[in-house]
């Protein structure tokens, strides 16, 4: 399978990216194997509180997850990373299919090997794929899963760690969708549990962005590094600064990327200047009340069942059937 980070439309994406008026590159191109094992730190800081909030919420309703949540499902992760989420629900909900859905190939596959030697028992694939563009299985996919006997088996579309706050609400709504035409299309019973970061004080949402060890800050500036690689541009990484701030009016976090001098930014197809000040917009990580986001599930077409929060009211996790 050719990389997808390496292809023409990628490409071209990036590039247009760089060249428009306020520049912008889209947060899927964090995950290279360094970008996605930097996020697996971020998790781990202190101030990055979504990971462990989310984790506390499901270990406390393990058992009602699982009575809501079909057994003997295909389980369907997306943005599966070291597919360490999933892992820690398959002894409550004893999926018989696993699907690992991933930008990031390499880290993907590699995630995947460790999981095959712990849980031989269970049939599980990796599926790297672009599931920002569009969200649909692959003809590849559709046939391990005949294989597998598995087609006809609810489909539980997992997607934790408020991932969907990477999406503007229109494009949620949209990937929503596609979700749930994926679980349709597995017959009934399926669903998707979806973690959902909450709207907060100004406090933990910056500090969670910009933490004192400046691991997000790597991760950010990785990005450049990255793009060094795939799209031949000539980023000085140490002339870039992490910037990130709670734009309240959009109710989400921004990170950017700001150039600390004047500069030209080359690469093959063309070259931008950039003033000293001048950014790149590189994440929005959307926050949202439990009743908006519920609003958005049912417009998708999805029905919300069960609604999950910790004490503090600083996270949600929602089942939804198809």
């Amino acid at each position: 399978m050719k990389p997808l980070n390496r292809d023409s439309q990628a490409l071209r994406e990036l590039s247009d990216g760089l060249l428009r008026p306020r520049a912008e590159i889209s947060p899927k191109y964090f995950y290279d194997l360094l970008g996605s094992r930097l996020f697996d730190a971020i998790t781990a800081l202190e101030e990055y509180y979504p990971t462990r909030t989310e984790a506390a919420i499901v270990d406390s309703v393990a058992a009602e997850i699982a009575r809501a949540v079909p057994a003997q499902a295909l389980f369907i992760d997306l943005g599966a990373g070291n597919c360490a989420k999933a892992e820690r629900l398959f002894p409550r909900l004893r999926p018989d299919g696993y699907l690992a859905v991933d930008i990031s190939d390499e880290f993907l596959f590699e995630a995947l090997q460790g999981l095959g030697q712990r849980h031989p028992e269970l049939p599980s694939r990796a599926l790297a794929l672009d599931f920002s563009a569009r969200f649909e299985l692959t003809p590849d996919a559709s046939a391990w899963l005949s294989q597998c006997g598995l087609e006809n088996r609810p489909r539980v579309v997992f997607y934790p760690g408020s991932s969907i706050g990477n999406f503007a609400p229109h494009a949620a709504l949209e990937l929503l969708q596609q979700a749930r035409a994926v679980c349709v299309a597995g017959g009934q019973g399926g669903g998707i549990l979806i973690g959902v970061d909450r709207v907060k004080s100004r406090g933990v949402l910056e500090s969670a962005y910009d933490d004192a060890l400046g691991v997000t800050a790597a991760f950010n500036r990785n990005l450049l590094r990255h793009l060094n690689r795939i799209l031949e541009t000539n980023f000085h990484l140490p002339d870039w600064q992490h910037v990130s701030f709670y734009n309240e009016s959009e109710s989400r976090i921004e990170m950017h990327l700001e150039s600390q001098c004047e500069q030209i930014v080359r690469w093959p197809a063309a070259e931008r200047a950039f003033r000293a000040g001048e950014r790149i917009h590189t994440e929005n990580s959307y926050k949202w009340q439990p009743e908006d986001f519920a609003a958005l599930l049912m417009r998708a077409g999805f029905t919300p069942r069960q609604h999950w929060t910790d004490a503090d009211q600083w996270f949600s996790v929602f089942w939804a059937s198809a």
